[in-house]
């Protein structure tokens, strides 16, 4: 290769360069740092695809219960620990059938088809696993609010957000904040 092309090409490889790690940026902004799941942007541009593609999706608002009396019982450490395992829980539960997300803090999301009330009682069950942290069992309570799409009268993901908050709220206020159960949306 000549001097002349070599000149040429340099900045080309530069520019290359700096796509990738712009590229990079832009994909690890839609992840939250600490769980792997997709943030708010992330998440619901799937989730609006998924809710169009299965009108029978189910739309998920979770709440790790008693959050900061964990973190302050416990350490930070242990409360992160207390996110990604329920992370994890709810990527295992949404499976191919759906997709898990953070809002942040302790609050989660996700959308799913082909999911039961009886699934929602286990995906419960399952979140509520005591976790095992430095020689430690430390008791996890999740609440769950449901929506099913179908049943909405405006079928949106904002509107179905608001429907399992609601629902969320309202199996709160029956059950008290600690091991909050579904109840079938």
């Amino acid at each position: 290769m000549d001097t002349q092309a070599l000149a040429l090409s340099l900045p080309l490889l530069g520019w290359a360069a700096h796509s990738g790690y712009l590229a990079h940026r832009l994909a690890t902004a839609r992840r939250d740092p600490l769980t792997g799941l997709r943030t708010r942007a992330g998440w619901t541009a799937r989730a609006e695809r998924l809710i169009r593609r299965h009108p029978d999706a189910l739309v998920l608002l979770l709440d790790v219960d008693d959050f900061k009396t964990l973190n302050d019982t416990h350490g930070h450490a242990a409360g992160d620990a207390a996110l990604t395992a329920t992370a994890a829980r709810l990527t295992v539960w949404c499976g191919r059938d759906g997709i898990a997300g953070r809002l942040g803090g302790d609050e989660f999301v996700a959308v799913a088809h082909s999911k039961t009330a009886r699934d929602i009682d286990g995906l419960v069950d399952f979140l509520q696993e005591p976790l095992a942290y430095a020689g430690k069992s430390i008791p996890m309570y999740v609440s769950v609010g449901a929506s099913r799409v179908e049943d909405l009268p405006v079928r949106s993901l904002s509107d179905a957000l608001s429907a399992a908050d609601a629902h969320m709220y309202e199996i709160k206020g029956k059950t008290g904040r600690r091991g909050s159960r579904s109840l079938a949306p």
